[in-house]
């Protein structure tokens, strides 16, 4: 089906609902709460009655986007629209979705994405959904704020790691320009988004870095609970130090091991090369994109990294 088809019946169904429900993937990015917030404040504006919602909530880090307060975990009531952004199938939305039956709208731009609403805007080519989303504005009727165009830049540098990856194209530039012009204060959104870490952040952070290895063009390391339990890190993330890891030089992928639990641990790849991670997050029930994957893998820390660094260097040998 043509965009421009897709599209009109989008804008036809804002058009139409009254209340809308809005709600992106477990364990949410930096694409997926701008994406949320971004298309809930713009049918705000257009005076829709919008719950925005997040099954594990919105990370500290981004709490200085406008709105982000409105997101809840657990939407109540009936609804006559029903979105979900940023996920590539529906299991990852989370709970938020055990008392609803259908997808009514699907945009997403990963290329393992399994079309699961009724209608589906899908570009696998876009650095984000973000980007889709600032593209397409006009065509939906929707009104571009300065808060909108705040969380949508948002969701563009943090998903392109400020332009970095290579799927970053020059329309998104173009994209990011328009937003800019918008009233949006770059420096600052730049600052807040990529650049600002907490002491505990940067305390946790030396923890990891004193475990760090490296195996040819692949570097590694973990952080564990009682890391974040000794320098009091309020997250269960990484706080992007997988980021830090692959701006090494001489390496052409960088993974992070994040214990969530005794039995649970998060794991996150990053590639500069033309290797697929998603490939290899794919193996442990994860996905993601060429340049930046994940996955959510039960066992102990250890054994876990034992398993995930003996697959990726199987993966990339024979690549």
């Amino acid at each position: 089906m043509m965009v421009e088809s897709v599209l009109a019946r989008i804008r036809q169904r804002f058009e139409q609902a009254e209340r809308i429900l809005i709600t992106s993937h477990i364990r949410p990015d930096g694409d997926a709460v701008s994406s949320v917030l971004a298309l809930g404040l713009a049918l705000q504006e257009k005076g829709k009655q919008v719950v925005m919602a997040l099954t594990d909530g919105v990370p500290s880090a981004l709490r200085y986007l406008a709105g982000y307060d409105q997101i809840v975990n657990k939407p109540d009531g009936n609804f006559d629209l029903i979105v979900v952004v940023d996920c590539g199938s529906l299991d990852r939305v989370g709970s938020i979705m055990n008392s609803y039956d259908r997808v009514d709208i699907n945009i997403d731009h990963h290329s393992s994405n399994l079309n699961f609403g009724e209608i589906n805007l899908v570009n696998i080519e876009a650095v984000s959904v973000t980007e889709i989303l600032a593209l397409h504005f006009p065509a939906l009727g929707l009104p571009l704020t300065q808060p909108v165009a705040e969380a949508l830049l948002t969701g563009i540098l943090t998903d392109s790691q400020g332009f970095k990856i290579p799927s970053t194209r020059p329309g998104t530039l173009r994209i990011a320009a328009d937003l800019y012009d918008a009233g949006v204060d770059l420096p600052k959104l730049y600052f807040n988004t990529l650049s600002r870490k907490s002491f505990e952040a940067a305390k946790y952070w030396g923890a990891g870095l004193s475990r760090l290895q490296q195996d040819g063009h692949i570097v590694w390391t973990n952080l564990s609970c009682a890391d974040r339990m000794a320098v009091e890190y309020p997250g269960r993330d990484d706080a992007d130090l997988v980021n830090i890891l692959s701006a090494i030089g001489g390496s052409d992928v960088a993974v992070i091991f994040i214990e969530q639990d005794s039995d649970n641990v998060k794991v996150s790849w990053r590639t500069r090369s033309d290797w697929d991670v998603s490939k290899v997050a794919q193996q442990f029930g994860g996905g993601g994109h060429i340049a930046a994957a994940g996955a959510m893998i039960r066992g102990g820390l250890q054994e876990v990294e034992e398993k995930v660094i003996q697959a990726t260097k199987t993966a990339f040998k024979n690549s």
